[in-house]
């Protein structure tokens, strides 16, 4: 392959990642902003782009045991569900007594239900050994 395309992917898929990251992280405060898809998409892009990318954001403190988790289990833990949903609902409650238009309500709770949804059918990770993939609750 020809070494500026190598060198261009690489810093494309750099900065796809960061961005990921970035609106990830804004998801985690922003209930319409999906967090899970941004974090698996930054650590694919990471994976072929950049080792030590990849190894940070699969070792990272709050993210990576989250990515890792999700991809090779389907699973999240408890406390995580507990507090998706009560900050998902709790900020949608309070865009929708907001919103003056009713269509708009209907959509942002049409949303919280998909993601409430997803959640709930997700895996749950047991308490005493989150590595263990045959120990689900």
């Amino acid at each position: 392959m020809n070494k500026f395309y190598v060198k261009t992917r690489k810093y494309f898929l750099l900065t796809i990642g960061t961005i990921a990251v970035f609106l990830g992280v804004l998801g985690i405060f922003l209930p319409l902003l999906p967090t899970t898809p941004f974090l698996l998409l930054a650590s694919y892009c990471y994976l072929r782009s950049s080792k030590k990318m990849y190894h940070w954001i699969m070792n990272h403190k709050t993210f990576g045991s989250y990515i890792h988790n999700y991809i090779e289990y389907k699973a999240i833990k408890k406390r995580t569900r507990i507090s998706a949903l009560l900050f998902l609902w709790g900020s949608l409650g309070f865009s929708i007594y907001l919103a003056p238009i009713f269509h708009v309500k209907i959509l942002l709770v049409a949303i919280g239900t998909g993601v409430t949804i997803h959640l709930i059918t997700l895996k749950t990770m047991p308490k005493d050994d989150e590595t263990n993939p045959n120990r689900f609750e």
